[in-house]
């Protein structure tokens, strides 16, 4: 990870809300790699979910699709969150809130947090651990996920997003910050996807 990057919140917000338009067409999802990640996460029946970095929503049906009992969903972009929240306009278990996660003071304890390709997106990684860490009940789990390999997202983020991007570390990096606040419980890295859980003891 290159920890010389600093990355501006307001550069990262008008790059995305830059994007917000086009940001579905450009998405490339997998259903199996998305749902392997959500088992791994621990995403389940009656569930709580804390999506961070929603975007414009992208993960929320597949949450929806494991039957949880709510999904808060949280961007620093403006007009990511208006997609995110014209698509899901109705449904109770759905709230959306347009702020950086790490100032969001919230009651609940959740089952499962997950950072669905976003985390690079994060100035320090250690302090944004320590503080979803916080957000989890006892048992819950804390997911950072990407649905490609992470030589594809460093390659990726070299382009346009290079000013708002750092490098994604090694997981087994990432998982050494996990295990100071967390019980890890998975750590992989392969050339179809990367993702490091974290359960709350």
């Amino acid at each position: 990870m290159d920890t010389n990057t600093m990355i501006n919140i307001e550069e990262v917000i008008d790059f995305f809300d830059g994007l917000a338009d086009k940001w579905d067409a450009m998405e490339i999802k997998d259903d199996n790699i998305i749902n392997t990640i959500l088992d791994n996460a621990g995403v389940v029946e009656g569930c709580s979910v804390l999506d961070v970095a929603c975007g414009t929503g992208i993960m929320i049906p597949y949450y929806l699709n494991k039957k949880v009992s709510s999904v808060t969903a949280v961007d620093i972009s403006p007009k990511m969150v208006e997609i995110a929240r014209h698509k899901f306009e109705g449904d109770k278990r759905v709230n959306i809130l347009c702020c950086d996660v790490e100032k969001l003071d919230l009651d609940d304890d959740y089952d499962n947090i997950v950072i669905y390709n976003a985390f690079p997106h994060f100035q320090d990684a250690q302090r944004l651990i320590r503080c979803l860490s916080s957000k989890l009940r006892s048992g819950g789990r804390l997911t950072v996920a990407h649905g490609m390999s992470k030589e594809k997202i460093d390659a990726h983020h070299k382009g346009s997003a290079i000013h708002v991007s750092n490098g994604l570390m090694e997981a087994d990096e990432l998982a050494d910050i996990f295990n100071e606040y967390l019980e890890v419980t998975t750590v992989l890295s392969d050339d179809n996807m990367y993702q490091v859980v974290g359960m709350k003891l």
